[in-house]
C-alpha cells in the first residue's frame, strides 16, 4: 500500500475534493459517457454541490468490496462527511446475493457479476458528469460489455489485473511457461494432491484458455461463450484435473497463502495479491507467478451503484474517490493491480509499479480474458447457442464431486 512518506500529499489532495469538486462544471465529466438516467436513483442530488451537501446529511455509505479494495477511508471521510462500512466478499455470488439484501449502497463487481446485476437491475446506470475523475479513466476501459449496457456506463472501472499460473520454485522449474503444468497427464501426476485452483465456476474459462492454444480444431474464439463441443471439452479436461487431485481455494484467499507457505500447494492459479503476500512473508516464500504463454483469464472490477441505495450521494462521491489518483496509486499496490488512472503511477512507493503492472502497455493485456457473464448468446453468428450461467454453475457442481 501506499507509503508513510506520501501520507501527508495524499491527505492534502483529499482534503481539497470538497472544494475541487465545488468548482467542476456539471459538463467536463463525462460528456457523452453518461446520460441522465442516475438522477431516478431516489435522493440523489442534481448536481455535484448538492450531492456533497447530501452526503454530509447520509454520514456514511455501506459497500461489497474484494477485501483490501476500499482505501484512504479515513481521509476521504475527512473530505466528506461520509464514514465507509465495508463487507468483504469472497467470490462474484456473493457479491451478488449481499448487494440484492438492500443492505449496502454499492459493490465492486468483477465482470462475472456486474453483467447480471446491470441486467436485473440491481445497480443503476451512472451519470458521469458526477463523476470528474471519471475522464481520467483510461479509455480503452471505458464502454465494455462488463461495465456498460446498452451504451450507458454502469459503474466506474476499479483496476485489472491477471490471474496468474504460481508456482512453488523449489519444487517447480523455474523455466516453467506454460499452463501445461496444470491440465497434462504427466505433470498431474507429478504434482497430484498440490494444485491449487479457483473455486468457482468461471474457472471453466481457464480450461477453455488452455484448448483454444493447443486444440485449435475446437474453434475456441472467446473463452467465456462455448457451445456444446467446446464446453464439453472444457469440462473433461477439468475433471481429468479434479481427479488427479487439486485443492480448491475459495475467495478467501489466506487458505491459499497458508497451503504455498507449508507447501500442501505448488502450482495453480492466483491472483496477484497472494503473491505479493508470499514474497513479503518473512522468510518470503520462494514463488514465482507468471501470465502463460497461452494468456489467461483476468478481471476488471467495477464500482457500482445499487439501484435502491439509501446513501447514494456519498455512493457517488465514493466512486469519484476510488478513481482518484490518491486511491488508485494505493489499491493498485496494496492488492497488486494495474490502476485505471495512470496519474496514480506517479504516487506509488514503487515508482516501477505501473511499469510491472503493464498499466499503460494495452499490448500485454491482448491475450487477457477479463471475467464476464456466460450467456446464450454467443455474440457471433453462432446465435444463442452457447452455455449460460446456469449451465457453467451445474457442471462446476458435478465436476466438484
Amino acid at each position: 500500500m501506499t507509503g508513510g512518506r506520501h501520507r501527508l500529499a495524499l491527505w492534502t489532495a483529499l482534503g481539497l475534493v470538497v472544494t475541487a469538486l465545488a468548482v467542476v462544471a456539471a459538463g467536463c465529466g463525462g460528456g457523452d459517457d453518461g446520460g441522465s438516467a442516475s438522477t431516478e436513483i431516489e435522493g440523489l442530488g442534481s448536481s455535484l454541490e448538492e450531492i456533497q451537501e447530501l452526503a454530509r446529511e447520509e454520514g456514511e455509505v455501506n459497500v461489497v468490496q474484494w477485501a483490501g479494495y476500499a482505501q484512504l477511508t479515513d481521509e476521504f471521510k475527512a473530505a466528506t462527511g461520509c464514514t465507509v462500512n465495508t463487507k468483504d466478499g469472497g467470490s462474484s455470488d456473493d457479491m451478488i446475493s449481499l448487494i440484492q439484501t438492500g443492505e449496502y449502497d454499492g459493490v465492486s463487481a468483477s465482470g462475472n457479476a456486474s453483467v447480471r446485476l446491470m441486467t436485473t437491475g440491481d445497480v443503476a446506470p451512472i451519470n458521469t458528469e458526477f463523476i470528474p475523475n471519471y475522464a481520467d479513466v483510461q479509455e480503452g476501459i471505458k464502454g465494455k460489455d462488463y461495465n456498460s449496457l446498452d451504451g450507458e456506463p454502469y459503474g466506474v472501472p476499479h483496476g485489472r489485473g491477471p490471474n496468474y499460473l504460481m508456482f512453488r520454485t523449489d519444487e517447480v522449474a523455474e523455466s516453467t511457461d506454460s499452463w501445461s503444468v496444470i491440465w497434462e497427464d504427466d505433470e498431474l501426476a507429478k504434482y497430484k494432491g498440490k494444485i491449487s485452483i479457483y473455486d468457482d465456476s468461471i474457472f471453466i474459462a481457464d480450461a477453455a484458455v488452455y484448448l483454444k492454444a493447443t486444440q485449435p480444431e475446437l474453434g475456441i474464439d472467446n473463452p467465456y461463450f462455448l457451445d456444446d463441443e467446446q464446453f464439453n471439452a472444457a469440462v473433461e479436461l477439468l475433471k481429468k484435473q479434479a481427479a488427479a487431485g487439486v485443492n480448491y481455494w475459495p475467495g478467501d484467499v489466506a487458505k491459499q497463502i497458508s497451503e504455498y507457505t507449508n507447501g500442501d500447494s505448488v502450482v495453480g492459479t492466483t491472483w496477484p495479491y497472494q503473491y505479493l503476500q508470499l514474497t513479503n512473508a518473512d522468510p518470503a516464500v520462494p514463488v514465482s507467478a507468471i501470465k502463460p504463454k497461452e494468456g489467461t483469464t483476468g478481471w476488471s472490477d467495477t464500482w457500482m451503484i445499487y439501484s435502491e441505495a439509501a446513501n447514494p450521494n456519498c455512493m457517488y462521491l465514493w466512486m469519484n474517490h476510488m478513481i482518484a489518483p490518491e486511491a488508485q496509486a494505493a489499491v493498485a499496490e496494496g492488492f497488486g493491480e494495474a490502476p485505471v488512472n495512470l496519474k496514480a503511477c506517479e504516487l506509488t512507493e514503487n515508482e516501477n509499479h505501473c511499469s510491472e503492472f503493464h498499466a499503460d502497455d494495452e499490448s500485454w493485456w491482448e491475450d487477457i480474458y477479463y471475467w464476464t457473464t456466460p450467456t446464450a448468446d454467443c455474440g457471433d453468428d453462432r446465435g444463442e447457442v452457447c452455455k449460460t450461467q446456469e449451465e457453467w454453475e451445474a457442471a462446476w457442481t458435478e465436476i466438484r464431486g
